[in-house]
């Protein structure tokens, strides 16, 4: 295997594919994770920034696994959203970022949690959302995760002057989540989007 201090994104890749050799659990892919830490350099062509809002730049996808970094100006943050049940991983190769996990109590409209292949389809005007824990990462070596128990979270970059870059994997990938208006009670399905793609930025 690479030297950690000189993966690059292929070889991480790479290593991230050997692991369908067997079943992809949690524990598996957290201990990939955390011995093939990729540096915020090894990323240079997946790094873009936007005022608006906060990135998201594929780095690869197949039908298994979803790789991406997502960029964060000072103050960015995501909704409290789902993960549609799936897993997924995050490192902080740049800077610092939090998150804050929730847990759903409940809603007026729990029929339509049940659909096949989605966690919901949103649609609620009427939520009770409990915040659970709030966690900070920083580091390539520092692993946080989303399971099928605890999916709802948001992540936030509270620093006031300094940029971060996250690393995400997700298995299996998904383009859509329920995201939540916890100040108008109400949830919906929202489309996901990147902001560029294997290095090239979308029009």
């Amino acid at each position: 295997m690479t030297h950690p201090l000189h993966t690059t994104v292929e070889d991480f890749v790479a290593g991230l594919l050997q692991l369908k050799q067997d079943y992809i659990t949690l524990d598996r892919v957290t201990d990939y994770v955390k011995s093939v830490p990729v540096s915020r350099d090894a990323l240079a062509a997946y790094t873009w920034w936007s005022d608006q809002r906060y990135t998201r730049n594929l780095i690869y996808r197949d039908d298994l696994f979803e790789v991406m970094t997502i960029c964060w100006q000072p103050g960015q943050r995501t909704v409290a959203h789902t993960h549609n049940g799936q897993l997924g991983w995050m490192t902080v190769p740049q800077g610092c970022v939090a998150v804050e996990n929730f847990r759903h109590v409940g809603c007026n409209a729990p029929e339509r949690q049940n659909v096949v292949g989605l966690d919901c389809l949103g649609g609620a005007t009427q939520i009770t959302m409990e915040r659970l824990e709030r966690t900070e990462f920083a580091g390539s070596e520092v692993v946080g995760t989303v399971d099928k128990t605890q999916t709802i979270h948001r992540i936030l970059n509270d620093e006031k002057d300094d940029s971060a870059i996250t690393l995400h994997i997700y298995s299996k990938p998904f383009d859509s989540c329920v995201a939540f208006d916890l100040e108008n009670q109400r949830c919906f399905r929202r489309a996901l989007s990147y902001y560029s793609k294997f290095g090239q930025k979308l029009a």
